[in-house]
């Protein structure tokens, strides 16, 4: 099953390697950084914790689980063009009704640059409107199956440290922070506590207090000496992939990725 939302980072490309890691030999799937959702998706568990530090995006993953046919309803009334999106954009999320709210988040997702999420310091969207080069509204079954696949999801909003405390003998943890890395900052935007060096460090020792519980976990982090840090002591494998860098064709790249598991 595919992701209704696009993500900028998403790992849908390594998802065979990933989901080949994870296995299905766990009672619950946890993800403390669950974006656009995509490896949760693919597997579909029949029980799993998503969590993640972004309201909006939890918001809207609470309003397609529940309430799935007002979202729909709402979505439908919006076509995609730039004024509607400009306007959507201007719009306070928390003065509008919960479907709305999670349309709102579904249709910018879906219609700006490169899947995109970033704030400014007021804490407001402000990336721009993606043009010919965005992604289609979800089709209303897309959606519908979404919901089923979310029933099974208790969902979180919540730092990864706060996440993890939830964490019980027999989960499998997959996580995929926004990476921090010195020499390019990608994703620095994200959201206004941003993954930094000190969060690399918090989840190092995340990892390890999972290892020492024997906890199964994946990591997924872009090659790095950050990456090093983290992987030191655990498996891991090296995976190259085709990265979008600034969202457009001419300017994508082969990067590496590290898998960290234990």
């Amino acid at each position: 099953m595919i992701s209704f939302l696009r993500w900028a980072g998403s790992k849908r490309q390594l998802l065979p390697i990933l989901t080949g890691l994870i296995g299905d030999d766990f009672t619950r799937y946890v993800e403390p950084f669950a974006g656009s959702g995509c490896v949760f998706f693919a597997l579909t568990p029949n029980k799993a914790l998503l969590a993640d530090i972004n309201p909006e995006l939890m918001h809207t993953y609470v309003e397609v689980k529940y309430r799935v046919a007002d979202v729909i309803e709402q979505l439908s009334e919006w076509r995609k063009s730039k004024k509607r999106y400009l306007k959507l954009r201007l719009a306070d999320p928390k003065s509008l009704p919960d479907a709305a709210r999670a349309a709102r988040f579904i249709y910018l997702n879906r219609c700006c640059f490169n899947g995109l999420y970033r704030t400014n310091r007021k804490g407001c969207f402000n990336v721009p409107y993606g043009g010919k080069r965005s992604g289609k509204i979800p089709m209303p079954e897309d959606l519908q199956s979404a919901s089923q696949v979310l029933k099974k999801a208790k969902l979180m909003t919540s730092d990864f440290t706060e996440t993890l405390e939830r964490v019980e003998p027999g989960d499998f943890v997959y996580m995929d922070p926004p990476f921090s890395i010195a020499e390019r900052r990608m994703f620095k935007e994200y959201h206004a506590a941003c993954f930094d060096p000190e969060q690399v460090k918090r989840l190092r020792a995340e990892m390890e207090k999972l290892a020492d519980r024997k906890i199964k976990f994946l990591v997924s982090y872009a090659e790095s000496d950050e990456a090093k840090i983290l992987r030191t002591g655990f498996k891991f494998k090296t995976i190259a992939v085709r990265r979008n860098i600034a969202g457009f064709a001419a300017d994508r790249r082969t990067a590496n990725e590290t898998l960290i598991y234990n």
